[in-house]
């Protein structure tokens, strides 16, 4: 089960769509709930809910096309990972973006990983993808690792160097490289990078939007280094 929600540098959302789009996944599930913003979104005229869950190719993915508010954060993650568990989920992945100030010099991103439980990150580890050791992670992701934690089901985070405040295809790119070295889920990324400009435009009013929810969650905080408490 992989999740996609609007983050920094928009990663999450904007890989998972290109699963979509790629793996022709359809459409099986969606969320409703009060806690959400009360809009639709449109594609070809209809009405969709902002969160959807797609399914095929022995994958179920999770995409939000709108931030979640800061107060809903909790409860709708709960919600879907409780409904991911009711359908015998092996593993969950959460993708996403982790903000680097330079980002606009660095020329080759880095893909990292977070894991909820050893075996998750041995996962990470024998796949040779480089661990965050040390650092904060804020949001659906943070709330993905713990609650996995807790109910016994096997996750991991990645993430790649991004923009934080613009929409980041490129990282986007990279984080599906890195979900391909775990997963049998491996897409041609070069449709995506040649979109790259099409999709900045597209993701700015989605990016401001979320800043002001990530703003609420804290999420800043990811560029501190914690303490260590032995």
């Amino acid at each position: 089960m992989v999740f996609g929600f609007p983050d920094v540098g928009l990663v999450g959302v904007i890989a998972a769509a290109h699963l979509v789009e790629e793996l022709k996944l359809e459409e099986v599930a969606y969320l409703d709930s009060t806690l959400l913003p009360p809009l639709v979104v449109l594609h070809e005229g209809l009405p969709h809910s902002s969160i959807r869950i797609f399914a095929g190719e022995g994958l179920l993915l999770v995409i939000s096309e709108a931030p979640v508010p800061a107060e809903a954060v909790y409860p709708i993650m709960d919600g879907l990972m409780e409904w991911g568990r009711s359908k015998k989920i092996k593993m969950m992945v959460s993708l996403g973006g982790i903000p680097v100030e330079d980002r606009q010099d660095i020329k080759e991103l880095k893909g990292f990983a977070a894991a909820s439980c050893p075996e998750a990150l041995k996962i990470a580890e024998d796949k040779q993808i480089e661990i965050l050791q040390e650092g904060y992670i804020v949001g659906t992701q943070a709330i993905m690792l713990q609650k996995a934690s807790d109910i016994g089901v096997p996750a991991i985070a990645l993430l790649a160097q991004c923009f934080y405040n613009y929409p980041d295809p490129e990282a986007a790119a990279e984080v599906l490289r890195v979900l391909g070295k775990i997963t049998d889920i491996k897409v041609d990324v070069a449709k995506l990078l040649a979109k790259g400009e099409e999709i900045r435009l597209r993701g700015r009013d989605v990016m401001k939007r979320t800043q002001e929810e990530m703003s609420k969650m804290k999420k800043p905080q990811e560029l501190d280094i914690p303490m260590y408490v032995s």
